[in-house]
């Protein structure tokens, strides 16, 4: 937690600091002995969840396995399944989802000092190995070696039927 507190800026009003040191004790209090202390405790873990995932979109789950360090840039639509382990130092910016790809799949393994950047989806049983850098809104199902850097095609234009470039709005295909 004083990891957790150090990489978020020391800031206790940062959204991905508050999911963090929410995880953490949701985790904590799962190893506890079922019984009417661990019931208390996970009310209240309840209450904080609704009130983290409802107002910062930030959705942790319990059984999650994350590492230290681990910093959640921006707050927004950010979704972390429950079978996902995720290595220490990584950073994950705004609209991540990290799970699994089917009901029943494996979930994601990331590794060490990973970036994912906004938008990004990582899912199924895929292994993402330490220091990879995950694009925007890059859409990740197979393996990514250590190093390497996974992302989504670029934006490209689309002529119009005369030959010009149309603008981008409400109707432009991109």
């Amino acid at each position: 937690m004083r990891e957790d507190w150090e990489v978020h800026g020391r800031d206790p009003m940062q959204p991905g600091l508050q999911a963090m040191l929410l995880h953490r004790y949701a985790a904590w209090r799962l190893g506890l002995p079922a019984g009417p202390r661990r019931k208390a405790l996970s009310a209240i873990r309840h209450v904080l969840w609704t009130f983290v995932k409802n107002v910062y979109g930030i959705e942790v789950h319990d059984t999650a396995r994350i590492g230290r360090r681990v910093r959640i840039e921006h707050q927004g639509a950010i979704v972390i399944d429950g079978d996902v382990v995720i290595g220490d130092g990584c950073l994950i910016r705004h609209n991540v989802t990290i799970g699994l790809a089917e009901e029943g799949g494996a979930a994601p393994r990331i590794g060490q000092n990973v970036h994912i950047a906004p938008g990004a989806v990582v899912a199924g049983d895929i292994t993402i190995g330490d220091r990879a850098r995950i694009g925007p809104n890059a859409v990740v199902i197979v393996d990514v070696p250590a190093g390497a850097t996974a992302f989504a095609p670029p934006a490209r234009q689309i002529l119009s039927k005369s030959g010009r470039e149309r603008d981008s709005g409400p109707d432009a295909t991109v």
